[in-house]
């Protein structure tokens, strides 16, 4: 729990751009996240707290306190005849949970499989994919409130869950530092397999009666089949939110594009895929210099060796800005910009 200086951030990040951190600490255990935050000085510099580092665009060497959450655990803390109540450690990786709950029998996170990053960032971005989205088996948090060192509970209610956003990405933002998420997950599963290509690949994979272990299989093919592996390519999964839009705006854009696809999120509005936009934009498969538009999914941006975070960035804007110009539809991002 020593205080490090002037650490290069290049292993903890996914985009992989190695920038410095004037200061930095990792801890395993809440004792030591009190000791650290006791340690700075006149409490003044920026803090940074760090899960997988899966959402994250450096552009600049950080300036103040990056605090690596590495948090273990993993622990049934009741069951009803319904549910299992499951606390788990916010360091533990998404991934390696969700194969823990599939091998257990835990179910309603089968569909999050192969998400990167670690379990105590999923409540700040509200995960999600394939239907499900982390609120969908939220019980509680713990988090450390950083101004005082105290330890706090937060309920649903308290996180302000929305599409890609939570309480923690605006109010709350760098205010304390999450230690453990409660999950609510069921005894008598509830198949998900409606969503995207999951389905399909059921039958390719010659399943008709599936269980969690094939949804969970499923979801890893597809994602395995269109985003590149972070290890290899830099990359922070999706780039942009996929966008809501009015029906009125949906119906004018679909007479001139037909292949358009949406569904509703409300008796008003259309969610639509940002990937699809920014391919018809001619961005899927760009690469200028080491930056570029990931070949197989256009949702995706990548560092293939040495591009710098304002050049991933640049990117960003000329593809929102084209986007605009086309659809008349502003893309937001999902990653954060540092």
């Amino acid at each position: 729990m020593v205080i490090q200086q002037n650490i290069s951030l290049q292993p903890f990040h996914t985009f992989g751009m190695d920038v410095k951190a004037s200061l930095f600490a990792a801890f395993k255990t809440t004792d030591e996240l009190q000791a650290i935050l006791a340690q700075r000085a006149a409490n003044t510099e920026r803090i940074l707290i760090l899960g997988g580092g899966s959402n994250i665009l450096f552009c600049n060497d950080f300036d103040g306190l990056v605090l690596k959450n590495e948090i273990e655990g993993i622990e049934l803390v009741m069951e009803t005849d319904e549910h299992f109540y499951v606390k788990v450690g916010a360091g533990v990786n998404w991934h390696q949970f969700v194969l823990y709950c599939v091998h257990h029998g835990y179910a309603g996170v089968e569909n999050l499989a192969l998400i990167p990053g670690s379990v105590g960032a999923s409540p700040i971005q509200n995960i999600g994919a394939y239907g499900v989205e982390l609120k969908d088996v939220f019980y509680e948090l713990e988090a450390m409130r950083i101004a005082d060192g105290e330890m706090v509970v937060m309920k649903k209610a308290d996180c302000l869950f929305g599409y890609r956003d939570s309480i923690f990405k605006r109010a709350y933002q760098n205010k304390f530092v999450i230690t453990s998420v409660t999950f609510l997950l069921h005894k008598k599963p509830v198949l998900n397999t409606t969503y995207g290509a999951i389905n399909e690949e059921l039958r390719e994979m010659g399943v008709s009666n599936p269980l969690l272990n094939d949804i969970a299989q499923a979801v890893m093919n597809i994602r395995n089949s269109k985003l590149p592996d972070p290890t290899k390519i830099g990359n922070a999964g999706s780039f942009f939110k996929n966008p809501e839009i009015t029906q009125t705006h949906y119906h004018q854009l679909k007479l001139q594009y037909p292949n358009l696809s949406g569904y509703p999120t409300s008796a008003n509005k259309m969610k639509i895929a940002a990937g699809w936009l920014i391919e018809q934009c001619g961005w899927k498969g760009f690469r200028k210099g080491d930056a570029g538009c990931y070949q197989k999914q256009a949702l995706v941006l990548v560092n293939y060796g040495k591009a710098s975070g304002n050049e991933i960035l640049q990117l960003s804007h000329e593809i929102v800005s084209s986007v605009f110009e086309k659809f008349g539809i502003m893309l937001e991002r999902e990653v954060n910009v540092m």
